[in-house]
């Protein structure tokens, strides 16, 4: 996060200092570079440093439960889709146990480095485990 405020949209506000996932800066993301095919899929992908700018933005603004939900997302940036997709149908109810959604926070906690992410699955599971919505 920066020192300074920061504003939407953050496109025009930042994007001299933010960056795609790829590393491009947002700056250079233009339609002119795309025409030239000198762009590629992670052009277009949001960065976790992107993210937590507009989480930042959020919390300055007051929406908290926005700027919680933008920094789980930078968390998730670092999950592979495949794990994201299989992490999401494990929390649908009924299709995991209590000890796999345990499993599943702490292989966010640890492989991944995303314990707010970690800290949701583990509310989800004891909600779930409460409510009787886990696979028998």
């Amino acid at each position: 996060m920066t020192n300074q405020p920061l504003h939407y949209p953050l496109s025009e506000k930042a994007a001299e200092s933010l960056r795609a996932a790829s590393g491009r800066r947002l700056a250079d993301i233009t339609a002119d570079a795309a025409r030239a095919g000198n762009l590629s899929m992670a052009d277009f992908q949001i960065s976790a440093e992107t993210l937590r700018a507009q989480a930042e933005v959020a919390l300055q603004a007051g929406y908290a439960q926005q700027a919680s939900n933008l920094m789980r997302a930078a968390e998730l940036t670092a999950v592979p889709n495949a794990e994201v997709l299989r992490m999401y149908h494990a929390l649908r109810p009924g299709r995991a146990t209590h000890a796999e959604l345990v499993a599943l926070a702490n292989l966010l906690e640890e492989r991944y480095h995303a314990p707010e992410c970690a800290r949701l699955v583990r509310e989800a599971a004891a909600i779930y485990q409460t409510r009787g919505l886990l696979q028998k």
